[in-house]
């Protein structure tokens, strides 16, 4: 998969220094990104997409735009609301445990959320099952010792959770909104790799740093420095018959 270029990455990253002032151009910005980025494997027109963990519906309505049929499933219901309204057809559901049969999708998304999972094996698993012999599965995620692993706490998560979490509430006034082991757990770039290779329910057809401008997919193969350098792991995965 090849990306347009450094000014690409450059945009994404000028985009999420926003992210709290202007959250509708940023996530606008990421969702038409990752579109685009499954776009390359399977044409949209038509095809059923599955949205977990999406969140306010950014990314379902850009797969809506593009002629798709974009389902989004998200168990918070104040990240549903908060554009003031969900997109229509929205569901409250567990990506543990969706509400759906087995393999109705042709395309199955999840995008910064296996960080927040304390199972991300068996949430994948699920995402595997709803999704067709041949269909596809894009999945991302932020590493722990990424950059930005500690979320609004980074880059203060090098010296320790709780040390960091301490921090931003004495900067703030207020606390984090994510709390180790709880709401956001120490995931690695190797080990999910070794992981997902070793299934034998999923090919992996792409496994690369989401937003790096080059050499994207020779990063996550050097040990070590990919836990840092990755910054976000993108694994394009085709089911298995």
């Amino acid at each position: 998969m090849r990306d347009p270029s450094l000014r690409r990455s450059a945009s994404l990253l000028r985009a999420f220094t926003r992210e709290q002032s202007d959250p509708d151009h940023c996530y606008g910005l990421l969702a038409r990104d990752a579109v685009a980025q499954v776009a390359r494997y399977v044409p949209l027109a038509g095809r059923v997409v599955i949205d977990v963990g999406g969140g306010s519906g950014h990314v379902t309505d850009e797969f809506r735009r593009r002629g798709a049929y974009g389902y989004l499933f998200e168990p918070d219901l104040g990240e549903l609301s908060a554009r003031g309204r969900a997109p229509a057809g929205a569901v409250v559901a567990d990506g543990y445990l969706l509400p759906l049969a087995d393999g109705v999708a042709d395309v199955c998304f999840s995008s910064n959320v296996l960080e927040h999972v304390q199972d991300p094996q068996t949430f994948l698993s699920e995402l595997v099952r709803v999704t067709r012999p041949g269909g596809l599965i894009y999945v991302s995620f932020t590493n722990w010792l990424s950059p930005w692993g500690g979320h609004e706490m980074s880059p203060w998560h090098y010296l320790g959770a709780r040390r960091a979490r301490e921090r931003y509430r004495r900067r703030t006034g207020r606390d984090a909104k994510h709390t180790l082991d709880e709401n956001l757990f120490k995931i690695h770039v190797g080990a999910t790799l070794r992981q997902v290779r070793a299934r034998d329910d999923v090919a992996v057809v792409c496994a690369r740093s989401r937003y790096w401008p080059f050499l994207a997919e020779a990063v996550t193969r050097v040990p070590g420095v990919r836990e840092v350098i990755t910054w976000n792991l993108l694994l394009i995965l085709r089911r298995c018959p």
